[in-house]
C-alpha cells in the first residue's frame, strides 16, 4: 500500500535500552524502502519529522519511547499523515493499547507493506499534544528531578515522603462531576479512559477513540498517610472500581474538557514521560480522530475483558 510512497522513519537509538540496535530496526525498515532519520544531538524527533513532511514524506513513522511517540505523532497530525509506530521504547503505553506486538517491534513494519487505516484520537494540554497522559503530582516532580532518568525508584522513594506527608500537592484545584478538589495529592489525564475496573488490566486502555478524556483526581489524605504512596494509589484505584470512591478519595470520570486553575503562575507536569512546565490554567482537551495510523493486520489485539 505505501511501498511506492515516500515513508520516513523516525528512531531513537536511545529509547529501550538501545532497542533499535537490538532489533536491528535500521536495516529491517530500510527492507521496506523506507528513509530512517535517527534523533541526536540538536536533532529532535519533532523536527526531524518536520522536515521529513518539507521534504514531501507521504508517510511517517516513529520507532522510541512514548515521549518520542508523542512528538511524531503531533507533526504527523498537523500534516494529515498517516503514522506507523515501532515499539522501540521501555513500557510503550500506546503500542500496547493499540495491540502491536512489544515483544517484537519490527513486526509493527508490516503496516508498511499492507497497513490497516485506524483512526485515533489525541489529547492536547495547552499547546502540547500527548498520545497517553498528562500527570500532576510525585510522577511529574520526579521528572523534574536531574537524576530522575538514571535513578527512578531512587528519586521517586525521595519525593514521595513529601507528598504522604502532605507537604508537597499539585498547586492548583481541579473541578470533578463531584465537587471542586483543592490541592490535590494527584491529578491523572488521559487520552481516552483507563480500564479500572478489572485489576488485572487496571491502566489498560481499550479504545483510543472514544472522543473523550479519562480523568483521575486522588484527594489529598485527611489523616496520617501509609508509608507507601504508590501502593495506596494502586489499591484505592482498585477499591474505586467495586464504588468505595467515598472512602478512598478517588474521583474518576470522562470529559470532552479538564482544567486546572490557581494562582501559581507555572505548574510542573509529566506529558508522556517527559518533564514540562504548564502556565496556568491548564487546559485539557481532545482532538477526536486527530491521527492516522497505520498498523499491521497482524497483532497481538486487546483482551478480552472477563
Amino acid at each position: 500500500m505505501t511501498t511506492g510512497a515516500r515513508v520516513v522513519v523516525v528512531m531513537n537509538p536511545g529509547s529501550g535500552g538501545g532497542k533499535v540496535d537490538r532489533f536491528r530496526l535500521v536495516e529491517r525498515t530500510a527492507r521496506y524502502g523506507a528513509a530512517v532519520r535517527t534523533t541526536g544531538a540538536g536533532q529532535g524527533a519533532a523536527g526531524l519529522a518536520r522536515q521529513a513532511v518539507e521534504d514531501g514524506a507521504a508517510v511517517l513513522g516513529v520507532a522510541g519511547g512514548d515521549g518520542t511517540v508523542s512528538a511524531v505523532a503531533a507533526v504527523a497530525a498537523d500534516a494529515g499523515l498517516p503514522l506507523v509506530v515501532i515499539p522501540a521504547g521501555t513500557r510503550n503505553h500506546f503500542a500496547r493499547d493499540l495491540g502491536l506486538d512489544l515483544g517484537d517491534p519490527a513486526r509493527a513494519l508490516e503496516a508498511l507493506r499492507d497497513g490497516e487505516p485506524v483512526r485515533v484520537d489525541l489529547g492536547v494540554v495547552n499547546s502540547h499534544v500527548f498520545v497517553n497522559n498528562v500527570s500532576f503530582g510525585i510522577y511529574a516532580e520526579a521528572l523534574l528531578e536531574p537524576e530522575y532518568r538514571e535513578a527512578r525508584a531512587r528519586t521517586l522513594a525521595a519525593i514521595a515522603p513529601r507528598y504522604l506527608g502532605g507537604r508537597q500537592w499539585v498547586d492548583a484545584s481541579v473541578d470533578t462531576p463531584e465537587e471542586s478538589v483543592e490541592h490535590p495529592q494527584v491529578v491523572l489525564v488521559s487520552n481516552n479512559a483507563y480500564h479500572l475496573s478489572t485489576p488485572r488490566y487496571l491502566g489498560r486502555r481499550f479504545t483510543l477513540a472514544s472522543g473523550l478524556l479519562g480523568a483521575i483526581v486522588f484527594k489529598r489524605p485527611p489523616g496520617p498517610p501509609p508509608p507507601d504512596l504508590f501502593a495506596r494509589l494502586r489499591r484505592d484505584l482498585r477499591q474505586h472500581a467495586i464504588g468505595a470512591s467515598a472512602e478512598t478519595g478517588v474521583v474518576a470520570w470522562a470529559a470532552a474538557q479538564v482544567r486546572l486553575d490557581g494562582p501559581a503562575g507555572r505548574l510542573p507536569a509529566g506529558i508522556d514521560g517527559e518533564a514540562v512546565e504548564l502556565h496556568l490554567p491548564a487546559t485539557c482537551d481532545i482532538r477526536p480522530g486527530a491521527l492516522r495510523l497505520l498498523l499491521p493486520r497482524r497483532r497481538p489485539g486487546v483482551p478480552q475483558i472477563r
